[in-house]
């Protein structure tokens, strides 16, 4: 049986604040993950993830981070900072490598055949997509796909439109799948569709401008919630717009979001807010302990990487970066950067190791999830690769 892998991109600052923190592969881009954009694409489920730097690597769902030495044909693997069209790719005969404008994005290995990422083996196969060169294009992907990945939804059967709801567009765009909706939520459809998914939660005061995915047991609290895709297990709340929560995070209170990729195990206090357009109007640059990052972006609002906690009233400016774990609470102006398990802002202190385990262990469970001792190994690792 032929297995998928998905090869991560080099560690760089363009990544950040994900790099070493949580595969890629796992990351958002519009509904999918990238791994379950390669997943549709080829007909097969990952067995698992290639970074040496984040082998143990454990969280909800996430199939095995496994060192390049293990692999073996007949298998495929493919890079994670590609995602490829949504269309089926079969693949030409092993030994094959998938090319995009002239660069390998995968190689089909035959039989017995050891992985080698510098091979230029057998025969080539061009195959559409997007590449992508770090954090701030997930964004554009957002823009770009959001709209017609919510569309594939409405071509399967859904649930009735909830009693008590308002539909500004054609009905077709409300999608309901095994979703609770209480009466007097607006659902404008005029832009794209609306997918709600099984166990998910609309509470009635909340306006949904498509396109808008809310994943598996997500609850959106109220508020004006646009062009946005939310993994599962969130809280969201107050005003959201071009933003990707990859899931199990809380934004349950007032403060506006926008243009944000936000990762997992996050909590927002009460009226934190991003901005996402400098006075301006020029383009946004990510400002980095490693370099100056120029992202062509005119709307970009935060990167917030996981298990982030943000405390009531924080101003976020366009292009901040916040590292894993970090604590946001202090006085003055958030910088532009907060390194990992930043403890407040002034750049003083950091979180220990203790705290933050103690931390998870308090979060995790709040959405079902047992810190086991993989778990917390992985938790451990992660602090020992960013702590100071």
């Amino acid at each position: 049986m032929t297995k998928l892998f998905l090869l991560e991109p080099a560690p760089a600052h363009e990544w950040s604040p994900f790099a070493g923190v949580r595969p890629i592969a796992e990351l958002r881009a519009g509904v999918w993950l990238i791994r379950e954009r390669w997943e549709a694409s080829l007909g097969l489920s990952a067995s698992g993830i290639v970074d040496q730097s984040l082998e143990g690597f454990r969280d909800v769902d996430t199939p095995p981070v496994v060192s390049p030495s293990v692999i073996t044909g007949p298998a495929i693997v493919v890079r994670s900072d590609f995602l490829p069209d949504r269309t089926a790719i079969s693949p030409e005969a092993a030994p094959c490598r998938f090319i995009h404008d002239g660069d390998t994005v995968g190689w089909v290995l035959r039989e017995g055949e050891a992985f080698d990422p510098e091979s230029r083996a057998g025969s080539t196969q061009a195959v559409g997509g997007t590449p992508l060169r770090g954090t701030a294009d997930l964004i554009g992907v957002l823009d770009r796909l959001l709209e017609s990945d919510c569309a594939e939804f409405t071509l399967a059967p859904s649930d009735s439109i909830p009693d008590g709801s308002l539909v500004l567009g054609p009905t077709g765009r409300v999608v309901c799948l095994g979703a609770e909706v209480e009466p007097g939520v607006v659902f404008d459809v005029r832009q794209g569709a609306v997918v709600l998914t099984e166990g998910s939660q609309v509470r009635s005061g909340t306006r949904l401008e498509g396109p808008v995915f809310v994943g598996p047991s997500t609850h959106i609290l109220g508020g004006k919630i646009r062009h946005s895709a939310f993994g599962p297990g969130c809280r969201v709340h107050g005003e959201v717009s071009h933003t990707v929560i990859v899931g199990y995070s809380n934004k349950s209170h007032d403060g506006f979001v926008g243009h944000s990729i936000i990762g997992q195990w996050v909590n927002l206090g009460a009226g934190t807010i991003t901005s996402n357009l400098k006075n301006t109007y020029g383009p946004i640059r990510l400002d980095l302990p490693s370099g100056r990052i120029e992202t062509s972006h005119q709307f970009l609002g935060s990167m917030i990487a996981d298990h982030v906690k943000t405390a009531i009233g924080t101003l976020l400016g366009a292009g901040t970066v916040i590292g894993a774990g970090a604590n946001v609470f202090g006085s003055g102006s958030v910088p532009k950067y907060l390194p990992p398990f930043a403890w407040g802002y002034d750049g003083t202190e950091r979180l220990g190791l203790d705290g933050f385990l103690r931390m998870a262990g308090r979060v995790l469970p709040r959405r079902g999830v047992k810190v086991t001792g993989d778990i917390e190994a992985s938790l451990r690792r992660l602090y020992s690769r960013h702590a100071p």
